[in-house]
């Protein structure tokens, strides 16, 4: 079995595990327990909160302690544990604490897949820029074939979609330790200061106003991620209260039809070098921003019948949305930051966007929600989407004002190559 198949199975494991319930857990947080949205808000921001204190300190332990490999696969038993214990959760307080013990679990094997793919590249004497992108593909390939199961297999409102995840997460964790051994490099010298192991260190480009106005921006849209992933496919879904949708597909197969979203991020990431070269990574990323303002509005209008196809465009639109921005914003981190601190700052990148946009996304919305645009249970989608769509255009408008860069095509070409 080669090097490259074998990262390969590992990739579509990484991230079957989190389709399975990513997408589809809010049809079950509302239609099967029929919990309040302001709740399921906090449920979201577990990822956030994992993403802000977990991947560092894994990362030193890989980098002094222990084999990444098998801290990885340590962590994917463990995060399958608490997976396998959810449906036996009966309030949305104790559903809170076991989801975010997975997630503690679950998020830092997000980088240290990659970790364990570069190590084990290298040692093979692979070209990793050649060879990696098309092993990591594979991974949004494994999240799409979750999210078909689990509609498929009748389980989008069912808590099995928690056993199909642990089931995967215990399959992938045991399979990691067949994986090449990456030894700790203790690469961290003796004599680093603390803030050093930490990577906070590359908490100075705060301190510099390009710098800190992109990591803002990441955070604001980290959050506008957060609301797609959360709020998705109850939407689609809650068209079967209505007598004239309830048989339509849309209703029916609506995990498979978010799933064109993440069909349509693996056919943008083909397009990413043109366009940067082209256009320059803050046009690039200013698509992004008015990618989302379409993605949402797009929502807002749509429906199973004549609207169906504002359904499908917005999952198509999704592509570039989350592609342009997380892609070339870390190019412009690649590209903009000290050798010395690079690996820090684009672990900041996405303590940013992953880490604190995704809490404030998760909790903030799920409380506006509750507030503005929940009658009797019933929620008003129109005015959900519409105002994060406002909320996704101011955000572009701020960007196209106050960030300045300038487009270098040359350097753009030599990162993206």
């Amino acid at each position: 079995m080669s090097i490259k198949f074998r990262l390969t199975v590992m990739s579509f494991l990484q991230f079957f595990v989190w389709g399975a319930w990513l997408i589809t857990v809010g049809n079950y947080w509302f239609a099967t327990k029929q919990w309040s949205g302001a709740e399921f808000g906090a449920i979201f921001s577990t990822l956030g909160i994992s993403s802000i204190i977990m991947p560092a300190l894994t990362g030193i332990i890989a980098d002094k302690y222990i084999n990444a490999e098998r801290l990885y696969g340590f962590l994917h038993i463990l995060g399958g544990l608490a997976l396998l214990y959810i449906p036996q959760v009966n309030d949305p307080i104790t559903f809170y604490w076991v989801i975010f013990a997975a997630m503690l679990c679950y998020m830092p094997t997000i980088s240290l897949s990659n970790s364990v793919a570069y190590n084990i590249l290298k040692n093979n004497n692979f070209d990793v820029v050649k060879v990696f992108p098309p092993i990591r593909v594979w991974g949004t390939i494994g999240f799409i074939a979750a999210m078909w199961l689990t509609n498929l297999s009748g389980n989008k409102a069912s808590a099995n979609m928690f056993y199909i995840s642990a089931i995967s997460a215990f399959v992938l964790g045991i399979y990691s330790f067949s994986l090449p051994k990456c030894p700790p490099q203790k690469l961290i010298s003796e004599k680093a200061t603390l803030a050093q192991k930490l990577g906070l260190d590359a908490f100075k480009l705060f301190g510099t106003y390009k710098m800190a106005l992109f990591f803002l921006f990441s955070m604001f849209l980290g959050g506008a991620l957060q609301l797609t992933n959360m709020y998705g496919d109850v939407f689609l879904s809650e068209f079967g209260k209505m007598p004239e949708y309830a048989d339509s597909i849309i209703v029916k197969k609506s995990t498979l039809i978010m799933s064109i979203s993440q069909i349509s991020e693996t056919i943008f990431i083909l397009a990413i070098p043109f366009f940067l070269k082209r256009f320059g990574i803050k046009q690039v990323m200013l698509i992004s921003m008015f990618a989302w303002v379409l993605r949402f509005g797009l929502f807002a209008y749509g429906n199973p019948a004549d609207g169906l196809w504002m359904i499908i465009m917005s999952c198509i639109v999704y592509g570039m949305a989350f592609d342009f921005f997380n892609i070339s914003g870390s190019l412009f981190v690649e590209t903009t930051t000290d050798s010395k601190i690079r690996s820090s700052a684009q672990g900041l990148f996405m303590m940013m966007s992953n880490g604190f946009g995704a809490f404030f996304g998760g909790l903030i919305s799920g409380i506006v929600i509750d507030t503005f645009f929940t009658s009797d249970g019933v929620r008003d989608w129109h005015g959900i989407w519409l105002s994060f769509a406002a909320y996704a255009l101011v955000i572009a408008i701020l960007f196209a004002f106050m960030f300045k860069h300038k487009h270098d095509p040359n350097a753009v070409e030599n990162v993206s190559h």
